[in-house]
């Protein structure tokens, strides 16, 4: 609910910040006021049409913001709208502010942070519906009809249910959608992978080979220089021949040597072991050599091949991945593509029988639903003509269109196919003739005012337990109604309060004596300039208020604006007996 509302440099409002509450709110004051400019206010701030026109004389700037609390209901719908915009912040509150500004741009902030129009619209039409001269009425929007009347019926589970069966059949035809794009070039596709599969799989591909054959390239490549290389190097350890002297025969005349000084100084044992074992690893690593020497292999045709064999590797990874396993990981899954379109037929005839199925249970589903609505929509229907015959509107008649449109493609019901979406089969619509003999014709296309509030109000009362929208502000609802009529209207507006926070723009009295809260709006002179303000009355205002209301002041005023009080507490207290808890 509308917890406060802060106007600033507004038509001819300078500065104002209003609190509230749950219960029933009245405005009330002299014609001219402006009570309609706080109502104009608050449909700013909900979205509406705003231009340099509303921005106080003299002033740069005109801004409305709003805090809202948000019930459990409330919030999670909210959270649903701007947690993907990243504008929910958690919490059981929420900000709305609208800046004008006489050059012509709109400042819109959600949380203090700035959005677009179109996200502070969709957010105030959450939290409240304006009533009167205002195009914020969720009642005139024909796409809420039908969850108004499935909230009155208690059919939201079932229409859940049957959302869940529609995503089911919207992936089956997804899929069929797919199958039918893909035969039409199935058989080039097919040929295209056989031969893909065929080349990987002849290329017979060894984990870790293309390692292995980079090394046996390299040795083949250059097995001459190999060659050299290692005969220098045996030479250099261990030469047979007579005109050289090999570092084995050093190595061994140093280990004789140290022997010969270690049988005098033992001190030197261990310096002629090493010498020894060194000797023994220059005749170890002569012979790793010269094994070596003897493996090389002088093959021009083994290095053709492996060369071939490493092109033809390259080959793979160029046409189907960076690596080998790439490339083994595309063969897998053309061999399953492949599989697919081998037994798409299969799985074609296989979905096109789910997709009948699935058709007729929508079709059963919905038909419960519709009947389930049809029930819903009589009792509705008495509720509310019986609601307007209280409110002076005897004559008027109301009614719920409900519609099924044929469709090819749609659900199963009997011998027909009927269209569906994921609220089921029916297009659900709100009739009225709001006098006698006129034809019933759509609730959004019925004239503006008085007529049309009392006629809201109406439904809101019967659609009370159904309708969630927190803030209801009604302006100009006693329009062509008396002082009687007026408690029935009064009684009706607060009646909604224990699920609703309720605003009544008034002048009757009668109506007004039923406020939880009154508010009188007047204008003042300061400065040369005016201005509106907003003032709480208390008993005694209140009462005189109210004599004003009815007339002249006077004391005969005055007694009867304290009787009308009197006679609505005592019917707000029989009412509260009544109900339970």
């Amino acid at each position: 609910m509308l917890r406060e509302l802060r106007i600033r440099n507004f038509a001819i409002i300078d500065e104002l910040t209003l609190r509230f509450e749950q219960g029933l709110f009245v405005l009330t004051g002299e014609t001219g006021a402006g009570k309609s400019i706080i109502v104009d206010a608050i449909e700013l701030l909900l979205g509406g049409r705003g231009d340099s026109s509303i921005i106080r004389s003299g002033e740069e700037t005109a801004s409305v913001e709003g805090e809202f609390s948000l019930d459990e209901a409330s919030a999670a719908e909210v959270r649903a709208l701007l947690e993907p915009e990243g504008l929910w912040e958690g919490g059981a509150s929420l900000t709305l502010g609208r800046e004008v500004r006489r050059e012509g741009k709109n400042i819109v902030r959600v949380n203090g942070r700035a959005v677009n129009l179109a996200i502070l619209r969709e957010a105030g039409q959450l939290l409240v519906d304006v009533h009167g001269q205002s195009e914020h009425l969720s009642l005139l929007r024909t796409r809420e009809h039908l969850r108004l009347l499935d909230r009155f019926a208690g059919l939201e589970d079932r229409r859940k249910e049957f959302s869940l069966r529609v995503e089911v059949l919207r992936a089956v035809r997804e899929e069929l959608d797919q199958i039918r794009t893909g035969e039409r070039d199935a058989v080039r596709r097919a040929d295209m992978l056989n031969y893909q599969i065929a080349e990987i799989e002849a290329a017979r591909i060894v984990p870790g080979e293309e390692a292995a054959l980079l090394e046996e390239r390299t040795r083949l490549a250059n097995a001459e220089q190999l060659a050299t290389l290692a005969d220098q190097a045996v030479e250099a350890l261990d030469s047979e021949e007579e005109d050289s002297r090999p570092a084995s025969d050093s190595l061994g005349q140093a280990a004789r040597t140290l022997s010969q000084l270690a049988k005098i100084d033992p001190a030197m044992r261990g310096s002629g072991e090493n010498a020894q074992a060194v000797l023994d690893q220059a005749a170890e690593l002569a012979r790793e050599i010269r094994a070596y020497r003897e493996a090389i292999e002088f093959n021009p045709k083994r290095l053709e091949q492996v060369e071939e064999r490493a092109e033809l590797l390259r080959t793979l990874k160029r046409k189907y991945g960076d690596t080998l396993e790439a490339v083994q990981a595309h063969a897998a899954a053309a061999r399953k593509e492949l599989d697919g379109i081998t037994h798409a037929d299969e799985r074609r005839t296989e979905l096109e029988a789910r997709e009948q199925d699935l058709l007729s249970e929508l079709g059963r589903m919905g038909g419960e639903l519709s009947t389930l609505r049809g029930k819903a929509a009589e009792e509705l229907a008495i509720g509310i003509e019986a609601e307007l015959a209280e409110l002076r509107m005897a004559g008027a008649k109301f009614s719920v269109d409900r519609r099924q449109e044929e469709n090819p493609e749609g659900a199963i019901v009997g011998d027909k196919r009927v269209a569906f979406d994921s609220t089921g089969l029916d297009r659900i619509e709100f009739l009225v003739a709001p006098n006698p003999g006129e034809g019933l014709k759509p609730l959004a296309k019925v004239a503006s005012g008085g007529e049309t509030s009392r006629l809201m109000l109406a439904l809101k009362s019967v659609l009370a337990q159904a309708d969630r929208t927190p803030t209801l502000i009604f302006d100009e609802i006693d329009q062509g109604i008396g002082g009687r009529v007026g408690m029935v209207v009064g009684r009706k507006l607060w009646q909604l309060t224990p699920r609703h926070q309720v605003f009544c723009v008034t002048h009757l009295p009668q109506l007004a004596a039923y406020g939880d809260r009154h508010l009188k709006v007047e204008k003042s002179i300061q400065g040369k300039r005016t201005q509106t303000g907003v003032k709480l009355l208390h008993a005694r205002e209140r009462v005189a208020e109210l004599a004003s209301m009815l007339g002249t002041l006077s004391e005969t005023t005055r007694e009867s604006a304290e009787e009308i009080l009197q006679l609505v507490g005592r019917d707000k207290q029989a009412a509260s007996a009544r109900t339970p808890g």
